[in-house]
């Protein structure tokens, strides 16, 4: 009765279930997976907010598959602060990246098709690609005192039926910026093939490291020594769907507005826009309080970014102090985003340690394989967290790994 591409798992995993069991009994524990910005305590301008969504103007149904102009001027405008210059005519307004991801997929490939995704990253991709009717393929992130891509291996994963490779910039959770040698190989794939670039960059406003000034380059990327991509907006090469939204960039993530960005040779890029118009003409689901509202709400970044970065610095730099001491945990090198991956000793798997720091400690943290982690003993953390509350969580965990490897020697 129901269709093939809804055929998953409706069981929840075990973690899932403990959970489930603490809320019953009323036990609480301390969420170390913890993104949601509203429930972090951030400062917001609830008034302003509130005061740009009662805009008169909404009242009117005025319909444009883009998104309004003065809307898309003020994501035009947010580039345009990074050096980046976007043409609002190359912008489509969407109620969340995740739309934006089903107009790209259903513009680049036929049911069977595929799409090249970064290994490890976020287990949503999976489910969005179904959805579109798409198989995922990976190519894999490999860690050597910091996350890089695997040029020898992005070029042997592709095949005809590839459509598009897939970036996220920075990647959650591995925190890792593309860099300008990695663009190099993965430019020179999709125009062998030919193949578009999927950008996503929500999260590319919280690096550790500040860029410096872009170089001359078509696509800018900074130097001295941050060699990162500043967006794939600026994209010229190939052609290139640059994704981000309000979620992440203004911690709204109850104000459903993203937006994708085509950008690259200008006959492919006309060709994308025309297509990319009727798909967004069927369903204009944009809200017109929130497209009256954008300016206003992208505006509350410059409230709510320093915040974040405030936060997640200190949450990071608390827990590197933490792990000099000699303990048994090791955290991976990371560049940016709102996310840690944790080392354990591998007395253990990941699932094992979840389980454990949930029923022994009220501690929740997701472990590495729901990221596709390709290595055992690795947990995922949020660095978002209140930092009381962060503070206590990691301290249980350290103490959990201290007791457990004192136990195993004593056997």
């Amino acid at each position: 009765m129901f269709a093939s591409r809804t055929d998953w798992s409706l069981t929840p995993n075990r973690l899932s279930v403990v959970i489930a069991e603490r809320r019953a009994k009323g036990l609480p524990f301390i969420d170390l997976t913890q993104s949601n910005p509203t429930h972090c305590g951030f400062s917001v301008n609830t008034r302003g907010v509130l005061a740009a969504l009662a805009n008169s103007s909404s009242l009117a149904y005025e319909p444009d598959p883009h998104g309004p102009l003065y809307a898309r001027r003020a994501v035009a405008g947010y580039y345009a602060e990074r050096d980046i210059q976007v043409d609002p005519e190359q912008i489509f307004l969407t109620t969340s990246t995740s739309e934006a991801y089903s107009y790209v997929f259903r513009l680049l490939a036929n049911p069977g098709d595929n799409v090249l995704v970064p290994r490890p990253s976020y287990p949503l991709f999976d489910f969005l690609a179904r959805l579109n009717d798409l198989e995922l393929l990976s190519y894999p992130l490999i860690y050597d005192q910091g996350w890089q891509m695997d040029v020898q291996a992005l070029p042997l994963r592709l095949n005809t039926r590839t459509k598009a490779v897939l970036v996220v910039h920075p990647n959650n959770p591995t925190g890792s910026f593309v860099r300008g040698k990695e663009l190099e190989v993965l430019t020179s794939c999709c125009q062998r093939q030919p193949l578009a670039i999927i950008a996503d960059e929500v999260f590319a406003d919280y690096a550790f490291v500040a860029p410096v000034a872009p170089s001359a380059a078509a696509l800018p990327i900074s130097s001295g020594s941050v060699d990162r991509v500043l967006s794939f907006a600026a994209g010229s090469e190939v052609l290139t769907f640059t994704l981000s939204g309000l979620s992440k960039i203004s911690a709204l993530p109850q104000m459903k507005l993203a937006w994708v960005i085509v950008s690259g040779p200008e006959e492919v890029r006309r060709a994308a826009l025309a297509r990319l118009e009727v798909i967004a003409d069927t369903y204009l689901a944009l809200s017109a309080p929130l497209a009256h509202a954008l300016p206003e709400l992208l505006e509350s970044r410059r409230q709510v970014q320093p915040q974040i970065l405030d936060r997640v610095r200190l949450n990071l730099r608390w827990l590197d102090e933490q792990l000099s001491r000699g303990v048994a945990v090791t955290r991976l090198e990371t560049e940016g985003g709102w996310y840690v991956i944790l080392r354990l000793p591998a007395v253990r798997t990941d699932e094992e340690w979840a389980m454990e720091l949930l029923r022994q400690d009220g501690v929740l943290v997701h472990p590495g394989h729901f990221y596709d982690l390709p290595y055992e003993s690795h947990l995922v953390v949020s660095l978002l967290p209140l930092t009381e509350n962060f503070q206590q969580g990691m301290l249980k965990v350290l103490a959990r790994v201290s007791d457990e490897l004192n136990a195993s020697r004593s056997k």
